[in-house]
């Protein structure tokens, strides 16, 4: 658990078995499907050799660190998206409560728009979005800063969403999210207190 105060924590996978998850971390779907959540190697990773990597399918999959609990905050990825026909998303998750209840960001490749979303009782409601060149098989930094009911979702360095929306309050866990076929990579996955 991460208290306030305390400095981020970084997670790039390069100390974590091919095959395996980080300790801690839980994958999962909301909705349906099979994903398949698991650290490889990727030559292109921004800190290598390794990466977290989803290449099942499943309606929204998700992969959290479930020893975080956080309500004020940042968590920031890298992210690429490989390849999807239905989608070629990469997403972040934030007070996450259980596989139905948490608060998503994210890119799309194949829409060219970053999204934010809240997902109640297992359905997802978009509750603002920008479109935004969001290239395929290339790296992506995607941040949010959450803080109350405010959201700010940063996208390579360019502040591009800021709203605010009360759904899910209180502490929870962070972690990674895809979408459909979406096979997409990770990579320096951190998180920690509030900056401001």
């Amino acid at each position: 658990m991460l208290a306030a105060g305390k400095a981020p924590i970084l997670v790039g996978f390069n100390d974590i078995h091919v095959g395996d998850l980080p300790k801690g971390w839980v994958a999962g779907v909301t909705g349906k499907g099979a994903p398949q959540w698991a650290v490889m190697k990727d030559e292109t990773a921004p800190s290598k050799p390794n990466v977290l990597a989803q290449t099942g399918k499943g309606t929204f999959p998700f992969c959290i660190d479930s020893t975080a609990s956080l309500e004020d905050g940042f968590v920031e990825v890298k992210f690429k998206a490989i390849s999807g026909k239905e989608d070629q998303a990469g997403g972040l998750i934030w007070r996450f409560q259980d596989k139905d209840n948490y608060y998503i960001a994210r890119a799309n490749a194949l829409e060219d728009n970053v999204t934010i979303y809240h997902t109640l009782k297992g359905s997802r409601r978009e509750f603002k979005s920008t479109h935004v060149k969001v290239a395929p098989r290339a790296w992506h930094t995607l941040r949010v800063d959450f803080k109350g009911d405010h959201v700010i979702v940063t996208f390579d360095g360019q502040k591009l969403l800021d709203a605010h929306d009360g759904t899910i309050q209180g502490a929870g866990a962070v972690g990674v999210w895809t979408k459909a076929d979406s096979v997409t990579y990770f990579d320096d996955f951190q998180y920690g207190p509030a900056t401001s």
